[in-house]
């Protein structure tokens, strides 16, 4: 097996953007409550019991300090019609809230209008890990809101699926008890 030390970043970036995700807008409160916002596509759910999320930031992210200062975040995750709220938390210079697009969670976090589902946190803790800090959120609230496919993020580029199978949608109270998809686990 080939050592890590010799792996070209260029190459494991190419190999790595063949796993398709979701796509994401972190947000918390700043220094001062001012409202903060970061795209990311490292999100992943940790634990049902207890309810543990995460995401991974890079180090030079704009937004690391006012996330390391901040006992909450949540999640917004974003729909297919979402690409300019995507691109516009992925550029430092242009993720600005707009009035009218959110409302404030219980934890003062926004919560983005038009997303598909939203999950507010507390933070519980931050690990290192290499270029990126990995932020540990255990979940107090959970909303899905109305169905529509979702905005994915694969080899570079935005997308979403075509697929039949997910014209059966989970209850509107979250529960996704009766919702199978044949073939998985």
């Amino acid at each position: 097996m080939t050592s890590p030390a010799t792996i070209d970043p260029r190459s494991l970036r190419n190999v790595l953007g063949c796993y398709a995700t979701g796509v994401a807008v972190i947000t918390a409160r700043g220094a001062g409550g001012a409202h903060v916002g970061v795209t990311v596509n490292s999100f992943s759910s940790v634990s049902l019991d207890p309810p543990l999320v995460l995401f991974s930031l890079a180090r030079k992210a704009n937004v690391l300090e006012s996330l390391m200062q901040a006992d909450r975040f949540a999640v917004n995750i974003l729909a297919q019609s979402q690409v300019d709220v995507s691109n516009r938390f992925a550029r430092p210079s242009t993720a600005q809230f707009v009035e009218g697009e959110f409302r404030e969670g219980a934890g003062g976090c926004a919560l983005l209008h038009s997303s598909l589902a939203q999950i507010e946190c507390d933070k519980v803790s931050v690990v290192e890990g290499g270029d990126h800090l990995i932020f540990l959120g255990g979940v107090t609230s959970v909303a899905l809101l109305a169905p529509a496919h979702p905005l994915l993020f694969y080899r570079g580029a935005y997308g979403t699926y075509q697929k039949e199978h997910w014209s059966q949608l989970p209850a509107a109270d979250g529960s996704l008890t009766e919702f199978v998809v044949p073939g998985w686990g």
